[in-house]
């Protein structure tokens, strides 16, 4: 499995209520907005609080390279209902050992929804059903167990805790890992 794997081109994605798609540098002003609260930061590794102006375009700047190389795959999560960004989800790849790192935020006023599963879901679709992945893995806070429930919703199972494995703002945080393979996906399909 290489980079040649990947399409070109990053499709957009749809389940029952969400549109996944490319973000937009459009969608700046939003992604500032909803990842800027600190109830998002606080509970991701790589959203800083607070979400200084620019640093939104620069991410999404970086999206459409590093998809044609095969290292990234994150997508806006849409309501169809009315087009309203909510959140974000994607992968980090590598291709070469098969597997992608789930990732995701919802704003908070999108919260106990149910959107977060449900894209969730559509991802694990497209990175095994599209990118030919052979493994799905995810991390969450130990702290953040909202994380987990979805991770568990969709499948994954608990693999473990890795304590105090990474530090977010001066404080070493212990992270649960979930994984699914394809085979589990399918049986589950």
């Amino acid at each position: 499995m290489s980079s040649e794997s990947v399409p070109r081109l990053q499709p957009s994605l749809e389940t029952r209520r969400l549109i996944l798609r490319p973000f937009a540098l459009t969608d700046a002003p939003e992604v500032q907005t909803l990842a800027g609260e600190r109830e998002i930061a606080e509970t991701t590794l790589n959203i800083p609080f607070p979400y200084e102006d620019g640093l939104a375009d620069q991410w999404i700047r970086t999206h459409r390279r590093d998809f044609e190389q095969g290292r990234v795959a994150i997508f806006a999560i849409v309501r169809q209902s009315d087009g309203l960004l909510i959140g974000a989800i994607g992968f980090v790849l590598t291709l070469n050992h098969g597997h992608g790192e789930l990732g995701y935020w919802i704003g908070r006023p999108f919260w106990n929804k149910g959107y977060c599963s449900e894209a969730a879901e559509e991802m694990l679709r497209y990175g095994f059903e599209e990118l030919n992945l052979h493994r799905i893995h995810a991390h969450h806070f130990t702290r953040n167990p909202a994380s987990g429930r979805v991770m568990e919703k969709i499948g994954m199972q608990h693999e473990g805790r890795m304590r105090e494995h990474v530090k977010k703002w001066d404080h070493f945080e212990d992270i649960e890992i979930y994984g699914i393979l394809r085979s589990e996906f399918e049986r589950r399909a």
